[in-house]
């Protein structure tokens, strides 16, 4: 599977990029203030336009620094090296400046910096609110880095020739190649020091990848291919997701990346927690970028030989998650040791399970008569004089499973039904650690 190419926005504090980034995205996902270095974390979303997605980085500024821990030149060197990962990672550079403020010392160690990647750079000069400004931008090619783009990204003028620009630079689109073989991609995630590496290790029975206790030592996801009891499994190993503020600098913030990256590439993800510490918010965070993506999922309890047990520890544990997961009472749950290889078999079953589930077809006749069943129990609300009609429903596609109902007033939908109408389809049908893709039309009564 081809994964998103990715744009890095860098240049120094306070020239536009969470402001451009937002602009971008539509929505307000960084922080925008006056005041220079706001963006300590990159920030990082997916994108659309003219019919590529890409992962766009919000960078911090680069700045020079080698201060004391603590003071604000440590943080700038931090927020550079942050920077400079980024910049080493991504496909294509957007190098932001301000026109209102001119060359500065810092842009042109920017621009050196970006210079030494050889990769395509689109030179952006930002705060061109005005014909004035526009003109001032000449100034940069100073720089020698081709021809700056004029924008604003606080006013929005500028961003379609822009972005059209920078699509035209992103590396050209990979063909989904149909593999001969079956194999399943199975990505494992999750925070550091769940026992990722761990886990692969035990499935394949020898020291394959590095296992440490320290966390984040594993920094890029390593695809491993195995043949299990007659199925081609490719095993992914990703670098844990760090909670936002508790993430070192340079190579192992940028791991987050990689990581939705191996997700984006696999069909099923092995979701790993610590049996130790329970759930935790960053691990339904993670969740979040699965059911984003329909990947298939199973949640696996690790650090099982940690916890101190009775008749009944499995069902407690069981119902915490299941309570605390609700919107994942589709997936299948798992308890491990990997450090001691302890039912490593059930979580690839589950995973092979759940990979013929997401290839699992309905016929037209058989989901037609749960719906006629479905609507019978329980009518839709709807709204007096325009009652809400399901003509007939029909499965479109798989993995994931997508089902389409076509209606007399696709609005009138509403979420609540929507849930009702998946529950029904995996009581009768399963679809066991899948997503369901449910779609709306409307089809005029006859």
């Amino acid at each position: 599977m081809a994964s998103k190419p990715v744009v890095a926005i860098v240049g120094r504090p306070n020239v536009g990029k969470s402001t451009f980034f937002n602009r971008l995205l539509g929505e307000r996902s960084a922080i925008v203030q006056n005041e220079p270095g706001t963006t300590r974390d990159r920030l990082y979303a997916d994108a659309e336009w003219a019919g590529r997605t890409f992962t766009v980085v919000d960078t911090g500024g680069l700045l020079t620094g080698n201060g004391e821990a603590g003071t604000a030149e440590d943080m700038y060197a931090q927020v550079r090296q942050q920077a400079e990962v980024a910049i080493e990672q991504a496909d294509v550079l957007l190098f932001m400046l301000d026109v209102s403020a001119g060359i500065t010392p810092a842009d042109h160690e920017v621009a050196n910096i970006v210079r030494r990647t050889h990769k395509p750079v689109v030179l952006v000069a930002n705060k061109a609110d005005s014909e004035q400004r526009e003109d001032a931008a000449n100034e940069f090619y100073e720089l020698g880095m081709g021809d700056p783009v004029t924008i604003s990204a606080y006013h929005g003028r500028g961003i379609g020739d822009l972005i059209d620009l920078l699509v035209a630079q992103l590396p050209p689109e990979e063909q989904e190649e149909e593999e001969e073989t079956d194999a399943i991609r199975i990505a494992i995630v999750g925070r550091p020091n769940v026992g990722k590496s761990r886990l692969l290790n035990a499935i394949l029975g020898q020291e394959r990848s590095i296992v440490s206790d320290v966390p984040g030592t594993t920094r890029d996801p390593v695809d491993t291919e195995l043949d299990w009891n007659g199925f081609e499994l490719v095993l992914i190993d990703t670098a844990g997701i760090r909670r936002r503020g508790k993430v070192d600098p340079g190579i192992e913030q940028y791991s987050v990346i990689r990581t939705l990256r191996a997700i984006s590439r696999a069909d099923i993800v092995l979701l790993l927690f610590d049996a130790t510490e329970g759930i935790t918010a960053q691990d339904e965070h993670i969740a979040g970028y699965v059911l984003e993506e329909s990947k298939g999922l199973v949640l696996v309890v690790n650090k099982w030989d940690l916890i101190e047990k009775d008749g009944n520890t499995m069902r407690e544990y069981t119902q915490q998650f299941r309570e605390r997961l609700q919107f994942l009472n589709w997936a299948p749950l798992a308890f491990i040791s990997a450090k001691f290889s302890q039912r490593i078999p059930t979580v690839l079953e589950a995973a092979i399970k759940v990979a013929d589930e997401r290839k699992k077809r309905v016929s037209t006749a058989n989901l037609n008569r749960l719906l006629q069943e479905a609507v019978s129990e329980h009518a839709p609300p709807s709204k007096p004089g325009r009652w809400l009609k399901f003509m007939y429903a029909t499965q479109a596609d798989v993995r994931p499973p997508t089902f389409v109902f076509f209606v007399n007033d696709a609005k009138q939908v509403q979420f609540g039904y929507k849930r009702y109408l998946e529950n029904r389809l995996r009581e009768r049908f399963g679809f066991e650690g899948t997503p369901i893709r449910l779609v709306f039309r409307n089809r005029q009564e006859t």
